[in-house]
């Protein structure tokens, strides 16, 4: 099997050099690199050049069109029998392509999706990002520890797709609004073996501060709805929790007012709340700093996630 490996990048020319180092090391070599530059001001064809004898990689420029169509553009130019999917401020572990390779076949795989993780060398606060993006106490863990593997939807970070899913479905029908989402559930529609790899995950370094995270977990919150203008079923109850733990914050100050002894009651799974989320990460971290940045991080990207929700839900509402 021959994959192609390909990556949009817009205006991160360091981010893709930490990708490309980690492609250097894979135990599986039987791969191609398709990077597009969507319309980048920042460059990245010098860098990218230095690694072309390591492996066969190819560049493209294309004018802004959103990370989507990006994707498509480079599938257009694979030449692999699997189009492996990944952005730019991702790393891989040595046995990622190794490890793929042996589930596709073994499961007999049209399409996948696996999860991501903070690796050592991460800030505290990146590591407090994944936390909040990945544990029980907020996502309940759909992002890449899921029982039922048919279930999950794959996200662009960490996804792929065979040559001949990509020929029958098209590919991205929109830039960069949940499209991953919605074209998971379009391959699924279409009958193809879509399921969760967890072993083969990748390390995301996300976001750098705190109000880039918050403003991505808003834009996760109307992504959700934006897919819901394809797919009427892709909003579920798991996805209202966000708006109820938004709602439930605002409701303890009106409280006071109304029932002081709900607003204690309420004061009390907060505080049972955080503890699992500061328990949680410090299990993992063993850093309490970590774990208190978690909670900051926990709180925001659900209060974030369910404004961005309930702002985009009113507006497709109302547009209706």
């Amino acid at each position: 099997m021959r994959f192609s490996l390909i990556i949009p990048v817009y205006n991160r020319p360091d981010e893709i050099r930490s990708l490309l180092l980690s492609l250097e090391g894979q135990t599986y070599r039987n791969f191609e690199v398709i990077i597009v530059e969507d319309g980048s001001t920042i460059r990245s064809d010098e860098l990218i050049s230095a690694f072309g004898s390591f492996f066969d990689l190819r560049y493209f420029y294309q004018e802004n069109a959103g990370q989507g169509f990006a994707r498509n553009y480079g599938m257009d130019q694979a030449c692999g029998d699997f189009f492996v999917i990944l952005d730019s401020d991702v790393q891989l572990p040595p046995e990622y392509l190794s490890v793929l390779q042996a589930a596709i076949d073994s499961r007999e795989l049209d399409a996948f999706g696996g999860p991501d993780r903070a690796a050592k060398e991460f800030s505290k606060l990146q590591k407090a990002m994944d936390f909040a993006m990945t544990s029980f106490w907020t996502t309940g863990g759909i992002r890449g520890k899921m029982k039922k593997r048919s279930n999950y939807q794959a996200r662009g970070y960490n996804m792929g797709v065979s040559a001949e899913v990509y020929t029958k479905t098209g590919g991205f029908v929109d830039p960069n609004r949940g499209e991953d989402i919605e074209w998971s559930i379009r391959i699924k529609k279409a009958g193809f073996k879509l399921e969760l790899v967890d072993e083969a995950y990748v390390f995301h370094q996300r976001k750098s501060d705190l109000r880039s995270f918050i403003r991505q977990s808003f834009s996760f919150g109307q992504n959700r709805i934006n897919v819901s203008r394809y797919h009427p079923e892709a909003v579920q109850l798991v996805h209202l929790l966000p708006l109820g733990f938004l709602a439930f914050l605002f409701s303890i100050p009106l409280m006071s007012f109304l029932v002081p002894q709900l607003m204690f009651f309420q004061l009390g799974l907060f505080l049972a709340w955080s503890i699992g989320v500061f328990t949680g990460s410090y299990q993992s971290h063993r850093s309490i700093e970590v774990s208190l940045w978690s909670w900051v991080c926990s709180v925001s990207q659900l209060t974030a996630y369910g404004l961005g929700f309930l702002l985009e839900w009113k507006k497709k509402a109302f547009s209706s």
